[in-house]
């Protein structure tokens, strides 16, 4: 008998190691010689195979276990951890694909920090694993059980044991790239914690501590309060300090000048091209870090320029472009959004600036500043370069086809720094509402 138990036990070592180390020819030779061994789980965490295999990568043991062996996806460890959570730890991101694929659920929180994976996934700064759930949670029960918003939305602002919501994790483990995923997807740039971090503490208070200025200006551009206190009535800007992140600090500043905020007009539109929302919110840091070079001038720092990454997939031609293609609103920057389906065309910087200047509450779309017709959506335009000499009598034809269907109503457009230029050129006028403003 004790000779039995030994072999039992060699067994699970031998199967346990295997797939650890993604060996499937053992693993199948294990099991096909022991079947019930698919059952056991390790002595110390309780993990299973397919845990283990998860939290190591192997797609292709995976993919045994759950195809072959009918695993269940949802099989709980000592501190009822999923495999999916394991995955989601290590950031094995095909082996997310399959558990979810293959069932998992993905709504289920463990014992040791009630903790979702989609909390492990931002916690451990996975941008395409926080991605692919929640690509998940749209087309699942989640979104059906409550309706597809609300459930949605639930879902990604669900906290933890201690109160912290996903954009909480984020923001303390300085991943801005998740941090944006999850402020674009709905989080709630201005929720509270319980016990995480101080009580009362906001994304802003954890990203403040943490000392990342890319995780503040997300946060900043989306709308974070500065002046929102925690329990013990710390602003964000006093928690920076704390902690000696002075580059943090000063644009935490309260007395510092307000920053762009993604607009909320935006948000209305019914359908927002996804290379025009890149070209905006690109326009929107780019005004915004014009503002932090001015705040950071006074304590001997520089804002480092837009990285390849955040440049990728913008056509920056406006120095090559001809004059036809210059917006009409600022005459400095090229067209790259057209309004539809009027067809009217601006600059990205134009485009969020006319959005810019509504109220934050604004509960209707933008109106087309040519034609005054509701934006309903937004798409960018292919930005062509040319060589030529500029060509006077078509860049004025260009110019009356936007302007002459209607007034253009560009009033507070000077919330993006390139629009000013519009105020100190030459001497032509064109009819603004009940002011007006100089033409070149």
């Amino acid at each position: 008998m004790g000779q039995g138990l030994s072999c039992r036990v060699q067994d699970d070592h031998i199967l346990f190691s295997a797939v650890q180390l993604g060996d499937l020819e053992t693993v199948t030779n294990v099991l096909t010689k022991n079947p019930d061994l698919i059952n056991k789980t390790s002595v110390d965490d309780r993990h299973s195979a397919l845990h283990i295999a998860a939290a190591n990568g192997r797609i292709q043991i995976v993919s045994m276990l759950l195809d072959d062996y009918s695993v269940d996806p949802d099989s709980l460890n000592r501190h009822k951890q999923t495999p999916l959570m394991l995955a989601a730890m290590h950031g094995k991101i095909s082996c997310v694909e399959k558990l979810i694929e293959a069932g998992a659920n993905i709504l289920m929180f463990d014992s040791l920090n009630g903790r979702t994976c989609l909390h492990y996934a931002a916690f451990y700064g996975h941008a395409d694993i926080l991605q692919t759930i929640l690509s998940a949670a749209r087309t699942s029960h989640i979104a059906a059980s409550c309706g597809v918003c609300r459930g949605f939305s639930r879902f990604v602002n669900i906290r933890d044991g201690k109160g912290a919501t996903p954009l909480h994790l984020a923001a303390r483990q300085q991943s801005p790239d998740c941090v944006h995923i999850l402020l674009d997807s709905g989080a709630l740039v201005c929720a509270s914690t319980g016990g995480y971090s101080f009580p009362g503490s906001t994304p802003l208070h954890v990203a403040a501590r943490g000392g990342s200025i890319e995780c503040i200006r997300e946060l900043l551009a989306w709308g974070a309060n500065r002046h929102q206190r925690d329990a013990s009535g710390r602003n964000p800007y006093t928690v920076a300090l704390k902690h000696k992140n002075i580059v943090c600090a000063a644009l935490l500043n309260p007395s510092a000048a307000e920053p762009l905020v993604w607009p909320a007009p935006l948000k209305f539109i019914n359908e927002l091209n996804q290379d025009a929302k890149a070209l905006l919110e690109r326009a929107l840091m780019e005004a915004n870090r014009e503002r932090e070079k001015t705040i950071l001038k006074d304590i001997g720092h520089s804002v480092p320029s837009l990285s390849h990454s955040d440049s990728e997939g913008v056509d920056d031609t406006s120095s090559e472009a001809s004059e036809t293609e210059l917006c009409c609103i600022c005459f400095d920057q090229v067209c790259t959004i057209e309004v539809q389906d009027c067809g009217h065309q601006m600059c990205a910087q134009c485009t969020l600036a006319l959005c810019c200047h509504n109220k934050p509450s604004a509960s209707t779309a933008p109106l087309c500043p040519f034609c005054r017709s509701t934006i309903a959506r937004l798409v960018a335009l292919e930005v062509k370069s040319t060589n030529h000499e500029l060509n006077p009598k078509l860049w004025h034809s260009r110019k009356a086809r936007n302007c002459s269907e209607g007034s253009c109503s560009v009033k507070g457009l000077t919330a993006v720094p390139s629009v000013e230029k519009v105020k100190s050129r030459g001497s032509g006028r064109i009819s603004v509402d009940n002011g007006c403003i100089d033409k070149p």
